[in-house]
This record gives C-alpha cells, sequence and structure tokens, in this order.
C-alpha cells in the first residue's frame, strides 16, 4: 500500500504518491504527532483495502467485462477508495484508536509482558485456569491446568521457584513412594511435574494455603478428608471441557505421595502401573487405567520423563 500524500493542500491522496510514503517514514522516526496521524490512516487504509478485496472475492466474476485487466483496475480502484476513506472520508475510526496508542504518554507505554496497551492490570480470578504453564524446557503445559482462588499469600504457601528447586520439595517423598509401588522415583516427580507445571501451578485451596495435592487426585465419595476446588480441563469425546471439580487437599507432601502410593497399591485398574520401571510403558499404563482424560497424557508424560528438565533437576 503506497502513501497517501502529505500535504494539506492536496485535494485526494495518491497510491501512487511515493514522495510521501518516503516522507511519511522519515517523520514517523521522530515521532512526529503528523506522521504518526498518517500512519494510522496508512494502516487503516490497508484494512480497508483488504475488505474491499474480500469483498470482490466473494462476488461472481463470470461476467462479459470479466478478464486479468479489470481485475488490475479494480485492484487499483480499491486501493484509492481506501486511501480516500481513511485520509479524507473520515474513515471507521480505527486510525484515530491507532494514533491515539502512538501518542501515549512515556508513563502509560504498553508493558513489557506483551500485554496490549489498553490491557487493565491483571487481577487475581477465583477459579482461573492458565492456557499454558510458564514455558520451562520441553514440557511446560500441565497435565490438568489448575488453579484455585488466589488470595494474597499465607506464610504455609509453598513459593514457586525453579523446576530443580520443586523436584528437592518432593524428592524424599517420591522416593519413599517409590518403595512401595516398584516405580522409580524419578517417574513419579515426572508426574507430578506435568500434574503441576512444576509446582507454578500447584493447588491451592481458598485461603491461599497449598493443598500439596500434586498429583490431581479428586475428591471422591469415599473421600472424608478436606477438599479445595478448582477449575480442571477435562476430554469428553476428544473435546476439551472446563469444570470445577472437587480435590483432595493434604497435610504434606508426604501425605499426597502416600495417598498416590495406594491409590496405584489398591486399585486394581492400575495392576500393570506397579513395578512399571519403564517410562512409556509407565505413562500408557496409567492412561489405560483412566486416570486421565487427556488424550496426548501418555506422551507427555514420557517425554518429562525423558526429558532434559527433568534430568539438569536430578542432576544438582
Amino acid at each position: 500500500m503506497l502513501s497517501a500524500a502529505m500535504d494539506s493542500g492536496t485535494l485526494n491522496p495518491s497510491i501512487f504518491d511515493l514522495n510521501s510514503l518516503s516522507a511519511l517514514k522519515r517523520q514517523t522516526r521522530s515521532n512526529d504527532p503528523a506522521a504518526l496521524k498518517a500512519a494510522a490512516q496508512q494502516f487503516e487504509a490497508l484494512f480497508l483495502q483488504t475488505v474491499l478485496k474480500s469483498m470482490r472475492d466473494a462476488t461472481p466474476t463470470d461476467g462479459l467485462f470479466d478478464s486479468e485487466q479489470t481485475r488490475m483496475y479494480e485492484s487499483l480502484l480499491d486501493q484509492q477508495l481506501s486511501q480516500v476513506i481513511a485520509t479524507k472520508g473520515g474513515g471507521t475510526g480505527l486510525a484515530a484508536m491507532i494514533e491515539k496508542q502512538l501518542t501515549r504518554p512515556a508513563s502509560t507505554a504498553v508493558p513489557r509482558d506483551g500485554g496490549l496497551p489498553l490491557k487493565p492490570a491483571a487481577q487475581p480470578h477465583p477459579l482461573q485456569t492458565p492456557a499454558k504453564a510458564m514455558p520451562i524446557g520441553e514440557e511446560a503445559q500441565p497435565a490438568r491446568p489448575l488453579m484455585p482462588p488466589v488470595t494474597a499469600p499465607s506464610s504455609g504457601a509453598q513459593s514457586v521457584g525453579t523446576p530443580r528447586e520443586f523436584i528437592n520439595r518432593i524428592w524424599p517423598h517420591a522416593a519413599a513412594a517409590s518403595q512401595a509401588t516398584g516405580v522409580p522415583a524419578s517417574f513419579l516427580a515426572a508426574q507430578a511435574a506435568l500434574e503441576t507445571g512444576w509446582g507454578r501451578a500447584e493447588l491451592r485451596q481458598a485461603d491461599g494455603q497449598p493443598s500439596y495435592n500434586v498429583f490431581g487426585i479428586k475428591a471422591g465419595q469415599d473421600w472424608n478428608g478436606p477438599t479445595a476446588e478448582a477449575v480442571t480441563t477435562e476430554y469428553v469425546n476428544g473435546l476439551a471441557q472446563q469444570r470445577v471439580e472437587r480435590f483432595r487437599v493434604y497435610g504434606s507432601y508426604a501425605e499426597a505421595f502416600d495417598d498416590y502410593a495406594r491409590l496405584l497399591a489398591t486399585g486394581s485398574r492400575y495392576s500393570e502401573v506397579m513395578g512399571a520401571t519403564d517410562a512409556a510403558s509407565f505413562a500408557r499404563g496409567l492412561q489405560r487405567a483412566g486416570y486421565a482424560t487427556d488424550p496426548a497424557y501418555a506422551d507427555k508424560l514420557t517425554r518429562i520423563i525423558g526429558g532434559r528438565t527433568l534430568r539438569a533437576a536430578l542432576s544438582a
């Protein structure tokens, strides 16, 4: 899209005005308000041209005068119309919005976290579920993303740290559960990492206290202990659905790993998981037993077990 004429004396902008395009590029580097306004109008003109092109494409063209030549002239006409509408006809308001953002004071500059200029400051939201955990290595996505009501951190809450710090917190309990199940401790630690996004999405209670539920075990009818509610992603017929579910709350990581080991040992459907020493067999056994509804659960867990992040955390 060529630039519109910036001379206020020009009656109509021209798509062939290359000199104005060069002048616009020079002036925008100095944050000249007139140049910023012209740049915003150019963006709107480009948007309008795209709209017109889409309309042309959706219109039947099997007419008597349809040819490559007529389509070329229609394209030039659409470019010129876009320029006139955006710069002389008042436009759609898009240019004014863009110009407002380009001329924002420095104190309201776009945040470095990538948020949109008009994006409000992030506020805690009850039952918030992160779309993705922070990208750490090759396995960042929690299997069932959990985020309970967010409140002010309490003195008993576990701080978010690195994968190595998370593994250090749970490793003694993973080793104890390994003795009870015959499953390597690294496999159990990897599953806890998958369920919590390396500890960054650990389930918390409504008052901010930790639940220590690093395996995402729900509170069924046979659970008589405390619970916490959170949003979880479940797959029904291959489609992801967001649900509010009740999860078990433990008093420590030791209780969480003991309960997980008991679940594997007493649940007949987990018979092929007990004693599994092959990563893929362990992960597939959990998925076949119905531990998670995510169709990619076994693949995610296998990648974590053999991934660089876990190896680096265990090498400390």
